[in-house]
């Protein structure tokens, strides 16, 4: 599917004006407590990204409540969390090295990112990603299943679209309420009935 990371400027632009709509509709919600939202970005130097693309990833969209002080920070499709690399550099390096150590070492010098750094990535997927509970609320809505061992490669190969660029921005849509602190519905727990 990728064999390097996207080139094409205009998806790079794709990724900021989502991540622009997404501020727009998180300053226009306001604050819980009643609060104005006043822009408060965070400051990025995000790696994975071309030096002339970069000004698209300079900031994250954040917000702080005029009243209470609160932070807000909007969800992103161009950062993955904390994460310093580019959230589909993750998704992507990740997807490459799903289920085995075979080509990391080379993808690892390919995209500079330490081999240690793909590993911590791959537990993230294999561990603590199926456990979100975005996955335990949506992993049901994949026909078929998505192998979990394969992550994120095997839930990238669910997301149809016409072309590979498309895919990848729906994947990102799909993850970034992982880019905040958000609260999910559970998923309702099945009574053990005995007989």
């Amino acid at each position: 599917m990728f064999h390097t990371l996207p080139e094409d400027p205009s998806f790079f632009a794709l990724l900021l004006k989502i991540d622009q709509d997404q501020a727009k509709l998180t300053q226009a919600a306001g604050c819980a407590c009643g609060g104005r939202l006043d822009r408060a970005n965070y400051p990025r130097k995000p790696r994975g990204c071309r030096i002339e693309l970069a000004s698209n990833f300079n900031c994250r969209f954040s917000f702080c409540c005029d009243a209470c002080r609160k932070r807000m920070t909007a969800m992103s499709v161009r950062f993955l969390g904390r994460r310093v690399y580019l959230a589909l550099v993750v998704v992507l390096s990740s997807s490459r090295h799903a289920g085995s150590n075979s080509g990391a070492p080379r993808l690892a010098s390919r995209l500079d990112v330490p081999l240690r750094t793909l590993e911590r990535w791959r537990v993230w997927w294999a561990d603590a990603f199926i456990r979100t509970p975005l996955w335990l609320v949506e992993r049901g809505a994949f026909m078929p299943s998505v192998d979990c061992a394969r992550l994120p490669a095997s839930l990238l190969e669910r997301f149809v679209a016409p072309d590979a660029q498309t895919r990848l921005s729906d994947m990102l849509r799909f993850v970034r309420p992982l880019t905040v602190r958000l609260i999910l519905p559970q998923p309702q727990a099945r009574a053990n009935h005995a007989s």
